[in-house]
């Protein structure tokens, strides 16, 4: 259909369907399909306003159009039109618009089904300008449909249909799914109510959805796709963070540009838009080549009480303290986006992954670190599922005052097994709760968060009872629920700094203020020399209990003696630990050393009825002593040198066997290649030898190494040249084995000697980092004395 002439002459510049006009002033205007602010889909019909659209079609919305139909503005004619293809089933959008040479203002619109003309790709200059720019590849939904309606302005202001075409060279969309047609899909304003009330209750987009199919009574009533409540989501976090995470950006790129081991990483999305952003100083990396052992993602600034879509990575130092590893800024939270960020995070972590991993109880979260940490334990925050419990159960709760405390006791209290699933199940039928949904899927994962299922792998609490500092806690008291994104770069400083300044706070203590004993044993004063002050006092804890606990021996054989210890007075609550006497090694059915690797009450009472008076060292991890920073790095910068020289040895060792077995392969033929080969490899051994003792000997009387098994080659290959250059008789076999017995031994000191001087070196180099950390110590003491 050709567009008919307008009455105004010369006022108006033609153009054809595609907006190839005469002129410059010609204006096309073809808008992109993607949603956003910039979106020319027409908009669904949400209420017409008394008097955009005249009298006669206000008055029938099922009517058709026809031309000539009349229209108070252009937006009433849109969304008529967009009312029209969505009760018949297809999707629109804003294709040409013609505009007065005189000044310059639209007198012509066209819309069109939404799968009119045909995809014309542009090849785009890639970012070096050198190239062009891969794009992802897209669906085909052009097929050349002519359905359209096109209206031009009257003299009156008043807006008329010049043209409608109807038919469709394509099948419609049946009701049950127009509503994930784009033009039809709109986030309402009622809905984005609800969206960002869940949403600051820290639900998904998967969740938000499901409450919303049910609030509207099925996804036709919802008008938009998950996709759709996704894209809300983002652009909600955007507007809380108060600007564009562009200015995030720059922080971190000039961060990098100051000292290129400070990481940052972006995802981009499907849409080629920034999504999430992860970042890690060169301290928070240090810091997990110490204490990387247990890590901490800790998502919980994305409820209701931060806004702040921001998650730190965080572990423990030696003092007990939070300890930063990372950040990560989220705008997206997919699995395919949590996957990207805990790669990245191991990648700038230089690959190491954790043994422990504690997360928010979230089912995406969950998907990711399988895919990525499948080996670690992954742990959900009890913490977090005790917030959930008030929100699942608040019935419950109202209801009954003491449920709570109850299920806080049988969660926490209980320390075995059997113990908390007879309590589990009798909490339940007592309050009637066997149906409850909730309550079933937690106790589904019952292994992953309550604390008697944990014991045995290493979380780094002092406690298996108590609350870990770590948690929740790393930027308390600098992110709150007002936080923007340019205030928040300031805040992340300061809280990295006074983290620091404790650190190092904790480092003085350690070294200036000496403990108070409480008992004689050797043990005791052993520990308060080893440890930092904080874990020493845990560990005093410990062995002061030991004085009111007994052990009593229940079964011995040869190698391991079972005692039952138990309190005085208190017998019916015993533990058994297994202790082997020639290895001096314990186990307790506890599990405490293996939850926090430091020694339980049981464990320390059976060795002092056993005389063990002091710590056996597999006892002592290093990541709680004083010295848990000094020497790592510089011991594994050696490691990497003597790695670099058995790698040389290695390269050398297979380049000669390589060698040696081409000589076998051909000297094996036959009996006189075979002889040969025997005398050329004996005359090799001789020539090695030589240099080994002489360290010139080969090079004046026949080369090197490599010319020895040149000259090998030539001999395996020319049986009769070499029996005329041998010369002489071969070595004897005897002989050979005296000398080869000899550089053995002499290889075997050598060792000994390099292991002897890698054991002074490192000796050396702790001390030096002691003194590093003394140092430390004396300016933050000298800082705080002129502060005060």
């Amino acid at each position: 259909m050709e567009l008919e002439p307008l009455g105004i002459r010369n006022d108006v510049i033609e153009f054809d369907m595609f907006g190839l006009g005469v002129g410059d002033e010609t204006i096309d205007i073809e808008h992109p399909i993607e949603g956003g602010e910039n979106n020319q889909l027409l908009e669904p019909f949400d209420g017409i306003v008394s008097g955009r659209i005249s009298g006669e079609v206000y008055g029938d919305m099922n009517l058709e159009p026809y031309e000539g139909m009349e229209f108070e503005s252009e937006e009433a004619a849109k969304a008529f039109y967009n009312l029209y293809a969505r009760r018949v089933g297809f999707s629109t959008r804003v294709s040409m618009s013609r505009r007065s040479r005189r000044d310059g203002a639209i007198i012509q619109r066209s819309f069109v089904c939404a799968r009119e003309g045909f995809r014309v790709e542009k090849e785009k200059p890639g970012r070096d300008g050198g190239g062009a720019r891969i794009k992802r590849p897209r669906a085909e939904t052009r097929v050349g449909c002519k359905a359209m309606l096109v209206v031009k302005i009257q003299n009156l202001g008043r807006w008329v249909v010049s043209g409608f075409v109807k038919e469709h060279n394509h099948e419609l969309v049946p009701p049950d799914k127009v509503h994930c047609l784009r033009s039809h899909r709109h986030v309402s304003g009622r809905a984005k109510s609800l969206i960002d009330t869940l949403q600051g209750a820290g639900i998904g987009p998967s969740g938000i959805m499901s409450a919303l199919i049910k609030e509207y009574g099925g996804i036709r009533s919802v008008g938009f796709t998950e996709r759709d409540c996704r894209n809300y989501m983002r652009s909600s976090k955007q507007r809380t963070l108060g600007g564009d995470p562009q200015t995030l950006l720059d922080y971190l790129k000039q961060k990098h540009l100051e000292n290129p081991s400070f990481f940052y990483a972006v995802q981009g999305d499907e849409d080629h838009c920034m999504s999430n952003i992860f970042w890690a100083d060169p301290k928070a990396r240090t810091n997990f080549s110490y204490f990387g052992d247990t890590v901490t993602f800790d998502t919980t600034y994305r409820s209701n009480r931060y806004r702040l879509p921001f998650a730190p990575f965080t572990g423990v130092n030696h003092h007990g303290q939070p300890v930063l590893f990372g950040c990560a800024l989220l705008i997206n939270e997919s699995k395919a986006s949590f996957s990207w960020l805990f790669s990245t995070w191991l990648m700038a972590m230089c690959g190491k992954p954790p043994v422990s991993i504690t997360t928010d109880h979230d089912r995406v979260i969950r998907l990711a670190v399988r895919q990525v940490f499948p080996e670690a334990r992954h742990r959900f925050c009890k913490w977090h599922i005790f917030k959930e419990c008030q929100e699942k159960l608040s019935h419950v709760l109202s209801e009954h005052i003491n449920f709570e405390a109850e299920f806080h006791k049988c969660v926490s209290l209980t320390e075995f097994i059997e113990e908390f699933e007879a309590c589990w199940f009798t909490l339940i039928d007592k309050y009637d709760l066997g149906e409850n949904e909730w309550l079933q899927a937690i106790y589904a994962d019952r292994k992953q968060w309550v604390p008697v299922y944990l014991r045995d792998t290493f979380f780094a609490e002092m406690s298996i009872m108590q609350h870990s500092d770590s948690m929740n806690s790393y930027f308390d008291g600098y992110v709150n629920a007002s936080t923007t994104l340019q205030q928040f770069i300031k805040l992340y400083e300061k809280a990295v700094e006074s983290r620091y300044e404790k650190e190092v706070k904790a480092d003085y203590d350690t070294m200036h203020i000496g403990p108070a004993l409480k008992t004689p044993s050797p043990m005791e004063k052993q520990a308060a020399e080893i440890y930092t002050r904080k874990l020493f006092i845990k560990f005093q804890e410990e062995l002061v209990e030991t004085l009111t606990f007994l052990a009593t021996k229940v079964d011995d054989n040869e190698a391991t003696t079972v005692f039952q210890v138990a309190k005085f007075g208190e017998s019916h609550k015993s533990y058994l630990v297994h202790y082997n006497v020639r290895e001096i090694k314990a186990s307790c059915s506890c599990q405490m050393f293996e939850f926090s690797s430091l020694l339980c009450r049981h464990i320390l009472t059976v060795f002092r009825v056993t005389n063990v008076l002091t710590l056996p060292p597999c006892y002592v991890l290093k990541r709680w002593t004083r010295n848990a920073k000094s020497g790592l790095m510089l011991e594994e910068q050696t490691c990497n040198l003597l790695n670099s020289y058995q790698e040389s040895f290695n390269d050398r060792y297979n380049n000669l066997q390589r060698e040696a077995f081409k000589y076998v392969d051909e000297g094996a033929k036959d009996e006189e290649c075979y002889q040969v080969a025997m005398d050329a490899l004996r005359e090799a051994a001789n020539k090695v030898a030589i240099f080994n003792k002489t360290g010139a000997g080969v090079s004046n009387s026949g080369g090197t190494c490599k010319e020895v098994f040149a000259t090998l080659e030539s001999r395996v290959n020319n049986p009769f040249e070499a029996r005329q250059l041998s010369g002489g008789p071969s070595t004897p076999v005897d002989e050979q084995d005296k000398k080869i017995q000899k550089l053995t031994r002499k290889l075997e000191r050598a060792r000994q000697k390099c292991e002897l001087y890698r054991t002074n070196l490192m000796t050396v180099l702790k001390d030096i980092e002691q003194q590093k950390l003394q140092l430390t110590v004396k300016v933050q003491s000298i800082k705080l004395g002129m502060k005060g």
